[in-house]
């Protein structure tokens, strides 16, 4: 029988998220640090309280549908998977490294608790649609919840999902946004400005939450009371901090491709560590 609580202390599983994270891409070499430890808060609670999966037997069938769509972080996804028991700890050693099964972008190969291999950004959504879909088309009872970046919802393709999904009354998917405002080379706002970006999800038949994504009582909250309406998929705005956990990376365009390493590794891990 599968469990969706394996831990209250979701603040203490989000801080070991990022120190895995911190340690993974120093020693891989692996870029998008920063928009790992955005979602790191969001991922903690999904897996800790929200999700009913079991690291036993990751296909059951009744699992909860969990889609990374903004795959480039899949460092945090890779952390949590290991403190959750579905794959070992020593695999996130070889993160990014030639030959490994934990590539820079989510993969399902070989990695337990994975969907779908995702990262052409865009896609996830649309997967996830389907698979919402399917299960009410087979009276199935799971959920399906993708994570998805606000740069990501300048792809059009998005947009064609969320029709489809607001048009077959799909109240079983949950697009939770990690609105952390930064996206590639520029702010988000620069690049293709999204806002109002909940008028416009309203506008296309979602219900709509917007919360803090790095409160863990705020984030629990949101995703214990689903759907937020009924017949209607719900979109979760989580208004996130990129570089979340390191001062010295927070809100900057630079850490979204660097790894830390010597004084920037020890600074960042001693932050980390005060969590």
């Amino acid at each position: 029988m599968a469990h969706s609580l394996w831990t209250d202390n979701t603040k203490e599983l989000a801080k070991r998220i990022r120190i895995h994270v911190l340690n993974m891409t120093s020693k891989g070499g692996g870029s998008h640090i920063a928009s790992s430890f955005s979602q790191a808060d969001i991922l903690a609670v999904l897996y800790g309280k929200i999700l009913n999966v079991d690291p036993v037997n990751p296909s059951w069938p009744e699992r909860d549908r969990f889609i990374l769509s903004k795959g480039h972080s899949s460092a945090s996804v890779y952390a949590v998977l290991a403190e959750c028991g579905f794959i070992d700890h020593k695999l996130l050693d070889q993160h990014y490294q030639d030959g490994s099964i934990l590539s820079g972008h989510v993969s399902h190969k070989g990695v337990a608790g994975v969907e779908i291999s995702t990262g052409s950004l865009g896609h996830g959504l649309g997967v996830g649609t389907g698979m919402a879909k399917a299960a009410k088309m087979d009276n199935q009872k799971f959920r399906v919840f993708v994570i998805m970046s606000d740069g990501e919802c300048d792809e059009g393709s998005n947009w064609e999902a969320i029709l489809f999904a607001a048009h077959h009354k799909l109240d079983n998917l949950v697009a939770i946004v990690d609105y952390n405002k930064f996206q590639s080379l520029a702010s988000v706002s620069e690049t293709l400005a999204l806002e109002p970006f909940a008028d416009k999800w309203k506008a296309f038949g979602w219900a709509v939450k917007e919360i803090d994504g790095h409160d863990h009582d705020a984030i629990s909250n949101a995703l214990s009371a689903l759907p937020e309406t009924a017949g209607r998929p719900t979109a979760i705005i989580a208004h996130t901090t990129k570089g979340k956990g390191v001062s010295f990376m927070e809100n900057s365009v630079l850490w979204h491709y660097r790894f830390a390493r010597g004084a920037e590794y020890d600074a960042a891990l001693k932050e980390l560590e005060q969590l």
